[in-house]
């Protein structure tokens, strides 16, 4: 298994704005195409105005199809619209599980379904 994370830094004092439009919009379209929504976060303590979520994937192919299909959809490209101008700046890592926690986060993640 893989999990995705995605930082984003957005505007200063942006993050309930943002948080807000994905609730309302985003939410329902990416948990629409995207598999597993393996956490979604914004910073309290440390560096400000961070917006970290986690996607878990089979392999990496699953990825690349789910996030093809969602990067068509008319809906996604609306909602993108509306957010982009709140992201200053974006990271995105691949993380492999460990051998020891491929199973664990499977059964996480079907428990949260």
């Amino acid at each position: 298994m893989y999990v995705e994370e995605r930082v984003y830094v957005l505007q200063v004092g942006k993050v309930p704005e943002y948080l807000k439009l994905y609730e309302a919009e985003g939410m329902a379209i990416q948990t629409r195409h995207l598999p597993h929504m393996a956490g979604y976060y914004f910073s309290e303590v440390g560096p400000q105005n961070m917006i970290v979520h986690l996607w878990a994937y089979d392999d990496l192919n699953q990825r690349e199809k789910c996030r093809a299909a969602m990067q068509t959809d008319p809906a996604w490209q609306a909602y993108v619209a509306k957010v982009r101008s709140l992201i200053v700046t974006q990271e995105t890592r691949m993380l492999k599980c460990a051998p020891f926690f491929a199973a664990p986060l499977k059964k996480m993640l079907a428990a949260a379904k």
